[in-house]
């Protein structure tokens, strides 16, 4: 089969050829919904722009602003700290802005940014893609732990991770698991519940998919009552707060880590290896997205005629100590 050439990505478009062409060596003359539509398209087709196309690339140094939902959260944290080493590294100007979880804060601080900058990642969006590259415009964006058809996206797929823990889980006896999910508004959690069920449905497991408390250690604390009453021997947790506030709270409720409960984490954050026990946990490489999404903006910013595209970074399992064998089914809180 042919590859696909910039015909087809007009007449999919329902463009003139020239408009088409405008989208990789002249983009600021479409219209931001115009422009979306035809990336969109070229992406869905596979079509990368020929060199004849591309006007001349020149470096250029940037003010680059950083929006993630939580910098307290040790992921976050390493996203930013990747982020700052790359932007130096480029010569590019770094602003961070902290939405706190909060929508209609992000939605402001992109807003507000959006006309002072020249180019934006957002981290972990808790807005729709689509209205988070609305509020962008033509400012060249990098959307990570978020998709959508027609911008660069960075994703950390848990597939993989995933995949190896029930694996692993299954292997040591455990049948009945317990899913402690994320926000709602949460790509990842989204991406991971799907997993998560695909992978149970898959072995026969038995799978307990609990309601989302905050992605704080608070709010697995708050969890843990309802993952003992489950009756799982083994919890996977959203992220590393999430499961560090199981384990303490199970330990509350006289349950034992890992005799009475398996407990996996989701991120591999330096609290987690210091705890007793250790805990096992997905590693994620946000440092490397944040790494990747300075890279990639700092193309499109130097005019790089390219098709947006997602690219996705696999996720694997650490094993410490917080997984053992099954012993015995827990039929609810200790005595």
């Amino acid at each position: 089969m042919s590859s696909p050439t910039l015909t087809d990505v007009a007449r999919r478009a329902n463009v003139a050829l020239s408009t088409a062409s405008r989208a990789f060596s002249d983009p600021d003359r479409l219209g931001p919904d115009t422009l979306r539509k035809i990336l969109s398209i070229a992406q869905e087709l596979g079509y990368t722009p020929a060199v004849k196309d591309a006007e001349p690339v020149t470096p250029r140094t940037a003010t680059i602003a950083v929006v993630v939902p939580d910098i307290a959260n040790p992921v976050f944290s390493s996203f930013v700290k990747a982020v700052q080493g790359q932007g130096w590294q480029d010569r590019h100007t770094v602003v961070l802005a902290d939405s706190d979880f909060d929508p209609e804060r992000e939605r402001e601080v992109i807003r507000t940014l959006a006309g002072r900058v020249d180019g934006i990642v957002v981290c972990s969006s808790r807005l729709d893609a689509d209205e988070v590259l609305g509020l962008c415009g033509r400012l060249p964006v990098v959307l990570v732990n978020r998709e959508a058809a027609g911008a660069d996206c960075i994703v950390a797929d848990a597939t993989q991770g995933l995949r190896e823990t029930i694996d692993y889980l299954t292997a040591l006896g455990h049948r009945r698991i317990a899913y402690v999910q994320g926000s709602p508004r949460s790509w990842s959690n989204a991406h991971r519940v799907e997993v998560v069920r695909a992978l149970a449905a898959e072995r026969d497991l038995d799978l307990e998919m609990l309601d989302w408390q905050t992605e704080t250690v608070s709010g697995g604390t708050a969890a843990a009552a309802r993952v003992v009453a489950s009756g799982a021997t083994a919890v996977i947790a959203h992220n590393d707060l999430v499961a560090l506030g199981v384990m303490s709270g199970a330990r509350a409720l006289g349950v034992r880590v890992p005799t009475d409960l398996s407990v996996v984490g989701m991120d591999d954050i330096p609290f987690g290896q210091v705890v007793d026990p250790p805990l096992s946990s997905i590693d994620v490489p946000m440092g490397r997205a944040g790494r990747l999404s300075i890279e990639v903006l700092g193309r499109a910013l130097a005019g790089e005629a390219r098709t947006p595209r997602t690219q996705r970074l696999d996720t694997h399992l650490v094993v410490r100590g917080s997984t053992g064998p099954l012993t015995q089914p827990k039929t609810g809180v200790r005595s």
